[in-house]
């Protein structure tokens, strides 16, 4: 009788006896265990006693194990005494046990791949699931070691991700645009964290798909000043994949609210622009540039430029007496650009925009105009000598453009009690009208302010209270009128916009859609051709002629809807921008004569000098010649010319250079006929004349020479200078600075003493610049005569003709100017009206060829007189045309070219 102890673990490829495998036989009777007997096919163990008196034995691998190849063996023992004879026939032997042993695996294989390249397609734009599934195989035996547990993508930044069974999958959509085709390396890990010794390569192709959407557009569109209207999508098409589509629509919209008042609108003055729209005149600019007429806009905020005024909730102005009157009529009108958004603070307080109030002692608003809590609100406050009875004050406009932070023209034409509001054009009438009492009739004086609202009583001090929070432009009130539809449109309306050229082209399935100031474009169609058609016809247009340079962003959205259903196709929004190029500056040159000398007669008299008799005003472009074979990679072309244009002046400036006008001794004058024919108006001070509006440069060359001077007491003035500045679009684009120099001519006495001074030698007679008619007739005046008496006559006639020479010769070296450019043009007029022999006494110097007379020389000189007079006249006048030519000819002839002199009253 024994017991077996029969389960056991070998570890894969063991060799030797395995201690947990023992056999122990008991024996109840006398007797030793001599062997042990495995019964088994080719089992690849064996038996070993260890003791035989007790019975221990061991079980041991007689060969290498290997758990791959069998996992566990079972087999049958049993065991022999020793009663055996000699030739072991009689052995006992036990009953059989059943032997089970299981074979303990270790990691000694790594995963492998069951493909060498794993490879699959994924369409563009999608985001998958799982894209493929990668597989790897381990060859070891046992469950921890022969199983995968992990995956890993190798390469790194890889749009791509894999789960523990391999299947790989996108993690953001993929363009066809950006890259074909993916490689990335993945690896495998079995549960013993031994990874693949070779990782697999997996290949991912990216098929493009059809994408909904507009094809064969441009982002940048290149606009030059002057194109007229151009094309922004002349090839542009909608593809749509074949979809069902039933309609499209499409938003155009251009955007240009930070563009100066919502769009590039021209930068004349209010007035100016009434002017152009053909608005009642009487408006008056609340909120002008500043100026020395115009201070009461010089603390406020500016914005870009000096047109546009921003409001920080500290800031207000006020307008000063006189300006505004003080009682408005039952008609009136009040305009205004404006930019506001969301007031802060929940319970916002009222912002004023315009507001007249008491100055002192009470706090009465008689009439104001505020945005509270998003709402425009216009305050009317009757006296109570207008009305007696309960009525409409507080006019109330409920407006979501308000508070949008974008500009919008407002029009508030006042016909009492009916307050209309115009914005953008469109009429509104109020949502809430509230009544109220007159006010009391008082003696206080009121205060209109802009921006806040003064308070004047109540209070401590007096200050500003209600500040505005905005910007604010061309905010002006006209009494007694109110404004047409057509010419609010016409201030409003935009220099720039969107256009469709040739609307008959459309066809009638096409409807179409523009909002007041041509910015958006909304078109809707069922025909995809005829969409397509209509896109490619919207274009740009600015009619400035000379516009703001810079981007202006263009965006198209769609919306299309398929049968049966609402949108079934999303189309991406088109961004693009148009690209305004800086137009040529023109420029503006003033000329004409600039250098006037008049006897002091003509100040004193009535109608003065008149100063710009010739004044011109022309405007020129500079334009590049292109020869024919200059390419775009030339640096330069060869020629520049000179293109004149036409377009208006706003304003020319007469300016007194030095010392400013005396009141009561001189003054500068203005035909007004002239101005209000030509529809512009002027200021004049000490410091000269403004003259402004818009007008046509012709206009303005009208109104400058009827420009005159006087002066009373000419006899303490010498010269006088002054300048013409003109300016196109408020200033953008200036003129030259055209000086203009008046000398004063002052009678004096002939006396004897003088006399000697303005003889000169005679080598000073063949540099005097005469004009034909003035040499024969002073030739003609010298006639030789026989008898001492005409001798005596001709030397004072030579007298008179050397002095006459003299004064010429100074005036033209102190007067001279360097702007001719011919000495054909050269003029000279004498004044002779009240003249005999005259000279600046103001101006002293000698010049070399002055002498003492003497009796010799004069003898000498009466001679010489008489020989002339008998000579050939035209000798002389040859002689005296070729000194005059070099005198020209030399450093004063440019100077003499424009000289001017009045002979009209000279006697000969």
């Amino acid at each position: 009788m024994f017991q077996v102890y029969k389960y056991g673990h070998l570890s894969r490829d063991s060799q030797l006896i395995l201690p947990t495998v023992s056999f122990l036989f008991l024996f109840y009777f006398t007797g030793e265990i001599c062997a042990f007997q495995i019964h088994g096919q080719e089992m690849p163990f064996e038996a070993v006693v260890l003791n035989k008196t007790s019975g221990e034995g061991r079980l041991r691998a007689k060969s290498p194990i290997d758990c791959e190849l069998q996992k566990e063996y079972t087999f049958i023992i049993q065991a022999y005494d020793c009663g055996a004879g000699p030739h072991e026939t009689n052995w006992k032997k036990s009953h059989k046990a059943v032997v089970h042993i299981q074979v303990k695996d270790v990691n000694e294989f790594a995963p492998t791949f069951k493909e060498t390249i794993y490879k699959a397609v994924v369409t563009e734009g999608k985001i998958y699931d799982s894209i493929l599934q990668v597989e790897a195989i381990d060859e070891d035996c046992s469950p921890q070691y022969s199983q995968i547990c992990n995956y890993e993508i190798v390469t790194s930044d890889v749009p791509f991700a894999i789960d523990r069974n391999g299947n790989i999958r996108n993690t953001e959509k993929l363009s066809y645009d950006r890259q074909h085709q993916y490689e990335i390396l993945v690896t495998a890990f079995d549960c013993g964290q031994k990874h693949a010794t070779e990782n697999v390569i997996v290949q991912v192709d990216v098929k493009p798909v059809c994408k909904p959407g507009w094809q064969d557009w441009a982002k940048r569109i290149e606009y030059k000043p002057g194109s007229g209207s151009m094309p922004l999508f002349p090839s542009i098409h909608l593809e749509t994949c074949d979809g069902p589509v039933s309609s499209i629509q499409i938003t155009t919209e251009l955007q240009t609210n930070y563009i100066g008042k919502g769009c590039d609108r021209e930068t004349y003055s209010e007035k100016s622009l009434q002017k152009l729209c053909g608005a009642s005149s009487g408006a008056i600019d609340l909120l002008p540039s500043p100026s020395a007429a115009t201070n009461w806009t010089v603390g406020l905020l500016v914005d870009n430029n000096d047109m546009i005024f921003k409001f920080d909730g500290k800031q207000g102005a006020k307008i000063p007496d006189g300006i505004v009157p003080k009682n408005l009529t039952d008609q009136f009108t009040i305009t205004m650009w404006m930019k506001h958004g969301p007031s802060p603070g929940v319970r916002a307080e009222k912002e004023t925009i315009l507001c007249n109030s008491d100055k002192t002692e009470m706090n009465r608003h008689h009439y104001a105009l505020y945005v509270h809590n998003c709402r425009l609100v216009f305050l009317l406050r009757k006296d109570f000598d207008q009305a007696d009875t309960f009525r409409p004050a507080e006019f109330h406009w409920k407006l979501d453009q308000i508070c949008d932070k974008e500009w919008h023209y407002y029009v508030v034409n006042v016909e009492f009690p009916v307050v209309t509001l115009y914005m953008d054009g469109t009429t509104y009438e109020p949502y809430l009208v509230t009544n109220d009492w007159p006010i009391h009739p008082s003696h206080i004086a009121m205060q209109l302010t802009v921006g806040a609202c003064w308070q004047g009583g109540e209070v401590t001090k007096p200050r500003f209270a209600q500040y505005f929070h905005g910007s604010l432009a061309s905010l002006t009130i006209r009494p007694g009128r109110i404004e047409s539809q057509k010419v609010i449109s016409c201030l409003q309306a935009c220099k720039e916009g969107l256009d469709i050229n040739s609307l008959e082209s459309l066809g009638q399935g096409i409807k179409y859609h523009f909002n007041p100031s041509q910015s958006v474009l909304v078109m809707e169609g069922e025909d995809i051709g005829n969409i397509n058609q209509a896109l490619q016809k919207v274009s740009y247009i600015n009619s400035r002629q000379f516009p703001t340079a810079g981007v202006r962003r263009l965006k198209v959205s769609s919306k299309v809807q398929c049968f049966g259903e609402d949108i079934c196709i999303s189309v991406p929004d088109v961004d693009a921008y148009v690209m305004v190029l800086q137009a040529i500056e023109p420029r503006i040159t003033i000329s004409g004569t600039d250098h006037l000398v008049r006897p002091a007669a003509q100040f004193e008299n009535a109608r003065g000098v008149t100063l710009f008799p010739d004044v011109t005003i022309v405007s020129t472009l500079a334009k590049a010649e292109l020869p024919g074979d200059w390419k775009e990679e030339d640096q330069a072309p060869k020629h520049v010319l000179l293109e004149e244009m036409l377009h208006n002046l706003d304003f020319c400036d007469i300016l007194v250079m030095g010392e400013e006008l005396k009141p009561g001794q001189e003054c500068l004058e203005l035909d007004y006929g002239e101005l209000q024919e030509r529809h512009l108006d002027a200021t004049n001070s000490t410091s000269g004349y403004s003259i402004y509006g818009v007008g046509t440069m012709t206009s303005y060359e009208q109104v400058l020479r009827q420009v005159r001077y006087r002066n009373w007491h000419p006899a303490s003035l010498d010269d006088r200078k002054f300048q013409i500045k003109c300016s196109e679009l408020n200033g953008r684009y200036t003129s030259n600075e055209f000086n203009l120099e008046v000398n004063v001519l002052h009678e004096i006495n002939p006396d004897t003493e003088h006399v000697n001074h303005m003889l000169v030698q005679p080598q000073f007679l063949q540099s005097v610049h005469h004009s034909e008619p003035e040499i024969s007739s002073m030739r003609n005046s010298v006639i030789p005569s026989i008898t001492t008496v005409v001798i005596i006559v001709c030397v004072g006639m030579l007298v008179f003709v050397v002095a006459m020479g003299v004064y010429r010769i100074r005036v033209a070296h102190q007067h001279c100017i360097q702007e001719s450019e011919s000495a054909k043009e050269s003029e000279m007029d004498w004044d002779d009206s009240a003249l005999t022999i005259t000279v600046n006494p103001m101006e002293k110097y000698e010049e070399p060829g002055h002498v003492d007379e003497e009796s010799e020389e004069e003898e000498e000189e009466e001679e010489e007189a008489e020989e002339d007079s008998s000579s050939d006249d035209s000798d002389d006048s040859e002689e005296e045309e070729e000194e005059i030519g070099k005198g020209r000819s030399g450093q004063n002839g440019p100077r003499q070219a424009q000289l001017e002199w009045d002979d009209s009253t000279l006697p000969y």
